[in-house]
C-alpha cells in the first residue's frame, strides 16, 4: 500500500524491510540515500526518452526511406497509388461491365437523379482518371461515369478491333446499352479524340442524349493550322521516322508533349517525368496504331462531316491558345449549328480539364441547369 501510494523505488521498500524496526536513520543518511535512487531513475528516465525518440524517428524513416526509394525507382508505381487514393478521395468506385466478351473498365459516383446522369470520353492515349481533376468540383449528387476510351487502360484491347471514331462510336454505344444508361437521355462529355466520338455519337444516336459538351474537340477542318499540325507535316515527310509528338518514349519527349498540350506551365520533376514515360511506353505501339486509325481518311474529318447532324442542344469549350487542335475550330462549329454554346478560356491550351478544372465543372453544370430551366420553361407554356 506504501509503495503504491507514495511511489517509493523498490530498492528503497526492500532496504527497510532488511533493518530492524528499531533502527534509527538520521535524515541526512535518508535523504542522501533517496537523492541517489532519484538520480538513478532520472538517468533510467532519460535514457528511456532516448529510446522512445529513436523508435520514433525509425517508425518515421522507415515509411520516408520506402517513399523516397519508390520515388527513385519505381515512379510509376507512385503516380498508380496516387490515382488511386484520387478516386477514393472523391468517391468515385471502379466497375466493369462486360459485353459478349468485351469488357469496359469504368468510375462512377452518385445515383441518377434530377439532372441527367453525366458520361466523360477522355482524350487519346489517356485513362478515366483524366477527368479527376473537374470531377472534384462537381457536385456529389451528380451521377457521373468516367470511361476508359476502347482498348484503353482497363477496357479490352484486341489486335482485331476497329478503332476508327466510328468503330469507338459502336464500342461507347455498345458500354451505354450494357448499363442500361439510355433509359433516361443522359449528358454526354468528350475531349479531343474523345470529343470527336461524342459527337459522332451525338449525331448516330441522338434520341440517347439529353445535352452534350465538346472540349476542344478534333475530326474538324479548322480555319488555322495548330503548331502539332506543322509537327505532323514534318513526320508525315519524314515517313513517321520522326516520333509523333503524342506518343513520348523519353522524359525529355514528355516534357515537350506537356508544353504543347498545357498552356499553363508545370514543373514536373525529372522522376515523374520518367514514371508518367514508363506507364506510357509498354502501351506505345497500341497508340500508334490508334493514331494511324483516327488520322486516317475515314475518320480525320468525321466530327466535320456528322456536325449537321448533331440535333441535341450543344456546348463548345475550348482553350484560346489550344496548340494541338486550333481554336478556330470553335467558330466552324458555332457556324453550322448557331445554337450551340460557346465558351472560349483564357489562357487555357489544349488540356482543358487539368489547366482549369474548377472552370470547366461550372461551365457545364451551368449548361445543364440551363437546359433544364428552358425545357421547364417550355412545359409549362405549353400548358
Amino acid at each position: 500500500m506504501v509503495r503504491e501510494i507514495l511511489h517509493f523505488p523498490s530498492e528503497l521498500i526492500d532496504f527497510l524491510r532488511s533493518r530492524d524496526h528499531h533502527t534509527v536513520f538520521s535524515g541526512c543518511h535518508l535523504c542522501v540515500y533517496w537523492g541517489s535512487l532519484l538520480d538513478k531513475s532520472r538517468v533510467a528516465m532519460d535514457q528511456d526518452m532516448v529510446n522512445m525518440f529513436a523508435i520514433a524517428a525509425g517508425t518515421l524513416a522507415i515509411p520516408l526511406l520506402l517513399f523516397m526509394a519508390s520515388f527513385m525507382l519505381w515512379p510509376s508505381s507512385l503516380i498508380k497509388i496516387y490515382y488511386w487514393y484520387w478516386r477514393r478521395t472523391l468517391g468515385l468506385q471502379v466497375r466493369y461491365a462486360d459485353c459478349g466478351g468485351y469488357r469496359f473498365c469504368y468510375s462512377h459516383r452518385g445515383k441518377p437523379g434530377l439532372r441527367p446522369s453525366i458520361l466523360m470520353l477522355h482524350d487519346f492515349s489517356a485513362h478515366k482518371d483524366t477527368w479527376l481533376p473537374m470531377v472534384k468540383y462537381l457536385p456529389k449528387h451528380l451521377h457521373l461515369l468516367c470511361v476508359d476510351m476502347p482498348g484503353h487502360e482497363g477496357t479490352t484491347r484486341t489486335s482485331t478491333d476497329d478503332y476508327s471514331i466510328q468503330g469507338q462510336v459502336k464500342r461507347i454505344r455498345q458500354f451505354v446499352e450494357a448499363i442500361r444508361l439510355n433509359r433516361k437521355p443522359f449528358h454526354l462529355v468528350g475531349t479531343s479524340m474523345g470529343g470527336t466520338v461524342a459527337g459522332v455519337y451525338a449525331a448516330c444516336h441522338p434520341s440517347d442524349l439529353y445535352s452534350l459538351t465538346l472540349i476542344c474537340p478534333a475530326g474538324l477542318k479548322n480555319q488555322n493550322e495548330s503548331k502539332f499540325d506543322c509537327q505532323m507535316h514534318d513526320v508525315e515527310h519524314s515517313q513517321y521516322t520522326l516520333n509523333i509528338p503524342l506518343i513520348p518514349s523519353t522524359p525529355e519527349e514528355m516534357e515537350e508533349m506537356l508544353k504543347l498540350c498545357s498552356h499553363v506551365r508545370f514543373r514536373v520533376p525529372q522522376q515523374i517525368l520518367q514514371g508518367l514515360v514508363d506507364v506510357r511506353i509498354p502501351h506505345n505501339d497500341f497508340y500508334h496504331e490508334v493514331f494511324m486509325e483516327i488520322m486516317s481518311k475515314n475518320s480525320k474529318y468525321a466530327l466535320h462531316e456528322h456536325m449537321q447532324q448533331i440535333t441535341t442542344p450543344l456546348q463548345v469549350i475550348w482553350g484560346k491558345q489550344d496548340q494541338v487542335v486550333d481554336v478556330s475550330g470553335a467558330a466552324v462549329l458555332a457556324e453550322a449549328l448557331p445554337h450551340c454554346r460557346v465558351d472560349l478560356l483564357e489562357n487555357c491550351g489544349h488540356s482543358v480539364v487539368m489547366e482549369r478544372p474548377r472552370q470547366t465543372a461550372k461551365l457545364i453544370l451551368d449548361f445543364i441547369i440551363s437546359q433544364q430551366n428552358t425545357e421547364s420553361a417550355s412545359t409549362k407554356k405549353k400548358s
